[in-house]
């Protein structure tokens, strides 16, 4: 009996590990879908081609920055319409 009550108990564990590991992957999952870290990302995207800009001297580097930034904004506006329809294409060719 003490052998099927191991056996019990190391399967809740697992079943334990398994709930926090797709706990983990979940926020991990939502946090790349985010709006705050695509924010993020345009931000330091704007910063680092301000920076880069400035040193290679190019006119009005704070604005001209902004066309990359709005690129990448763009570009994740997108992807989830292309996926929908890549997708949808996908299950209708099959």
């Amino acid at each position: 009996m003490e052998q099927y009550m191991t056996s019990l108990e190391k399967l809740e564990m697992d079943i334990q590990e398994l709930k926090a590991r797709n706990a983990r992957v979940e926020a991990s999952k939502a946090w790349e879908t985010s709006t705050a870290r695509k924010i993020l990302i345009m931000v330091l995207t704007y910063l680092v081609v301000v920076i880069f800009f400035e040193s290679a001297r190019i006119p009005r580097p704070w604005v001209n920055a902004v066309v990359p930034a709005l690129a990448y904004m763009l570009s994740t506006l997108s992807v989830p319409i292309a996926r929908r329809a890549w997708l949808h294409r996908r299950r209708h060719t099959r």
